[in-house]
């Protein structure tokens, strides 16, 4: 077996929910999902077969967006991987209806940070061992730091303004 380090290029304003899945209905399931949950998110989908042709499915409402979704799983390589990447929207807005999903295993990371995916190959194939999400942490938070991310949320519109 070996193990190897796939770089992620997740496009210039996109944010990743990368996971495991197991049904070829999952693009099209992925797709409803999306498109119902805000009138203007954009996204691409795209799902890897793990059998039959094993052919990367794909779906979406942006080009440029399923485009790249096809890419990252060209290059991950594994079966029954699915990416979504989405623009006007943060995973924060989809990610439980995703888990939802009948098809949906697990979720391996949902992020806008430089992402790896450690993946190990054998003579049947790849698989996705896990990810590492941005960097590592480099201090504890201080007061200011606090107050930063507390109107940060605020800016974003997720809490109350006060």
């Amino acid at each position: 077996m070996d193990f190897k380090t796939i770089r992620v290029n997740i496009p210039d304003g996109a944010n990743i929910i990368l996971g495991q899945t197991h049904f070829i209905k999952t693009a099209e399931d992925l797709y409803e999902i999306l498109a119902g949950a805000s009138p203007h998110i954009k996204f691409g989908v795209a799902f890897t077969e793990a059998s039959g042709p094993c052919l990367i499915r794909h779906e979406g409402n942006d080009n440029s967006l399923t485009e790249a979704a096809v890419g990252i799983l060209q290059s991950i390589g594994a079966g029954h991987v699915f990416a979504i990447l989405i623009r006007e929207a943060f995973p924060i807005n989809v990610l439980n209806s995703v888990k939802l999903c009948p098809e949906v295993c697990r979720i391996y990371c949902a992020t806008a940070n430089p992402l790896e995916v450690i993946v190990a190959e054998t003579e049947q194939g790849r698989g996705i061992m896990g990810v590492i999400d941005g960097s590592s942490p480099k201090g504890i938070e201080n007061d200011s730091d606090k107050a930063a991310r507390k109107n940060l949320l605020r800016q974003f519109g997720y809490k109350v303004k006060t």
